[in-house]
């Protein structure tokens, strides 16, 4: 996963553009991709397909010709969406086209302004501080015209049609964490998907941020909301950061039993976010109307780490470790829903289990404890509460549970019921 991110990490993306399409490309080599072009202007709910963005090159260069600023360096350089110059301009009017952080002087900062033309250049605050009074050369080879978003789409067919959902988006530059993390974790989520017997259908998504979400609500959200019983938004998961979650706007779904779930007994020291603190696409997802289960999974949550949006957000802060963390976060959000089922105790009272091989045959103050946890498993198999649900009750994992409820199932003192 880091090679492909460090594959990926150079390409100049935005929310459209041959970057995002260059990285669909490379994502495809993972997993098959459906790319769906949609043209410029075209209406999706309140907003409009904008205008496709494509930039070769761009400098800052002082009177000696010398480039204070490279695009060809750090493609953070440029202001995202930034329309042509080729200009010569004294430095007090240059000023008021440069961004840098006078809090981190040595980052450069990553801005864009895509539905307000404007042309810009980032810069580390040191580097400005060092700029000298005289005329500068402001070149941007940019294209900014009709064309379309894109996005990637792969469906991967389960036993039935009701569906999980994972989002991720792929549209913005040189940054590793966000997001190249979330991207590259999903696509080997869906790679090892693809070698797995499912139950469910798996509705897999590679989107530029906010206008990528809304432009694919408004030509799906009619199968979505018939068939998606959980949803993951994935973003920023790949650095050595706390696990996080957003929960969906009122914390309630599948998606959010499941995520807490692996949180409270794989990662707890976690944060646990709110609905309040949404800043992603489960904004357009979890929104009045369209109301689906969906909640954000993360590792340091975008907006929350020092190096969020800056040119600190590189291959050294996202980590293979990190990553690996990151994908089995999410693969055992799955795995809960694949496996989750409801069980019924085919006995009255409590079975004889050491007859079946499940319990010891000397009871001691210990054996008791050993099989405490089928005991409790038991008392709450009633044919109302699946495994999730139990699993929230009697205080325990769901992984723990579940080879319990296997086994008692081939033992067939409990049997698997529809809710």
């Amino acid at each position: 996963m880091h090679h492909l991110v460090a594959r990926a990490f150079p390409i100049c993306r935005s929310i459209t553009g041959d970057g995002f399409r260059e990285t669909l490309k490379i994502l495809s080599e993972i997993i098959p991709l459906k790319v769906y072009e949609v043209p410029t202007g075209t209406l999706v709910f309140d907003w409009n397909v904008p205008k496709e963005w494509n930039i070769r090159d761009a400098f800052i260069a002082d009177s000696e010709g010398h480039k204070i600023v490279d695009f060809q360096k750090c493609n953070l350089h440029v202001v995202g969406y930034s329309t042509p110059v080729d200009q010569w301009l004294p430095l007090s009017e240059l000023q008021n086209h440069l961004y840098s952080l006078p809090d981190q002087p040595d980052a450069i900062p990553y801005i864009t302004s895509y539905y307000k033309e404007r042309w810009g250049f980032c810069i580390s605050h040191n580097e400005r501080l060092k700029l000298k009074e005289g005329n500068y050369h402001a070149f941007i080879d940019s294209t900014l015209e009709d064309g379309s978003l894109t996005y990637g789409e792969c469906i991967l067919k389960g036993e039935c049609e009701q569906e999980v959902f994972l989002s991720t988006y792929a549209c913005h530059p040189s940054m590793a964490n966000n997001e190249l993390s979330g991207p590259v974790v999903t696509a080997f989520i869906a790679k090892w998907l693809a070698s797995q017997l499912r139950k469910y259908t798996y509705r897999i998504i590679f989107i530029p941020e906010t206008i990528g979400s809304i432009t694919y609500l408004s030509r799906n959200l009619e199968v979505m909301k018939k068939n998606i019983r959980a949803g993951f938004n994935i973003s920023c998961i790949g650095d050595m950061g706390k696990f996080s979650y957003v929960a969906s706007r009122y914390g309630n779904t599948l998606a959010d039993k499941v995520a807490l779930n692996v949180l409270t007994y794989a990662h707890p020291d976690c944060n646990k976010y709110s609905y309040l603190d949404r800043r992603s696409d489960e904004r357009q997802y979890c929104s009045p109307g369209v109301d689906l289960p969906v909640v954000t999974l993360s590792r340091s949550l975008y907006g929350t780490y020092p190096e969020y949006h800056t040119s600190l957000d590189n291959l050294d802060f996202v980590t293979p470790e990190g990553l690996f963390g990151g994908y089995d976060y999410v693969k055992k959000c799955i795995e809960i829903i694949e496996n989750n089922r409801t069980y019924r105790l085919t006995t009255l009272a409590e079975p004889q289990l050491g007859k079946r091989g499940l319990y010891p045959n000397l009871s001691t103050k210990e054996t008791a404890a050993a099989v405490e946890t089928m005991m409790d498993f038991i008392a709450y198999a009633d044919g109302t509460n699946d495994l999730l649900q139990i699993s929230s009750i009697i205080q325990k994992p769901f992984w723990e549970i579940l080879p319990i409820a296997q086994k008692l199932l081939e033992a067939g003192l409990v049997e698997e019921t529809q809710q």
